[in-house]
């Protein structure tokens, strides 16, 4: 049997992307392997279940829940930033835990010493793609944090925020959120 020339474009179109195929996930499998590494040499604590899936970096002074899971979390600053159980973030977060000290400073705009601002995420919290926590926020249990929002100030039980600066849009069905929590159901 003699194959045609698209037949034998199909097979080796078919074969290449077998073969990218491959690389790339055993690329996913290294680059988690060593981000969640990084991450547990690098914070203070670490909790079971720890899921890191694209770059993310941490301060030595962070402490991380059970069953979080990092998809591109960037956390820095000398504040102390906790995070509960069951965390998920989307892609390119950042939890800022310092500012530069610009009422007291040496220098203008800002001077070369900071005032350090801890940061506290309670459990089952959610952030889309794009979040950025300012130094001194606390986002309590069970918010969701819009793509693309700046958190500010306080975020409340079960508040589901977004924009810049992230203002509250509406509250999480509460009764069916503990119901699935009494229930140990967890992503």
């Amino acid at each position: 049997m003699v194959m045609k020339s698209q037949e034998i474009r199909t097979v080796i179109i078919t074969f290449i992307k077998y073969v990218y195929n491959a690389i790339m996930n055993k690329r996913r499998k290294a680059i988690k392997l060593y981000y969640t590494t990084l991450i547990k040499l690098t914070a203070e604590e670490v909790k079971d279940g720890l899921m890191v899936n694209h770059k993310s970096y941490v301060s030595s002074n962070t402490h991380i829940g059970s069953n979080v899971h990092f998809n591109g979390m960037n956390i820095s600053g000398g504040g102390k930033v906790t995070i509960g159980d069951n965390f998920h973030s989307g892609p390119s977060c950042r939890i800022i835990a310092q500012n530069h000290n610009f009422d007291r400073g040496d220098a203008i705009p800002y001077g070369n010493t900071y005032i350090n601002k801890d940061v506290h995420i309670g459990d089952n919290v959610w952030f889309g793609a794009e979040v950025t926590v300012i130094p001194g926020v606390k986002v309590e249990e069970g918010a969701i944090i819009q793509a693309g929002a700046t958190v500010v100030s306080d975020v409340p039980k079960g508040a589901i925020v977004g924009g810049n600066p992230a203002e509250i849009i509406r509250y999480r069905d509460m009764e069916h959120y503990n119901k699935l929590k009494s229930e140990g159901s967890f992503h």
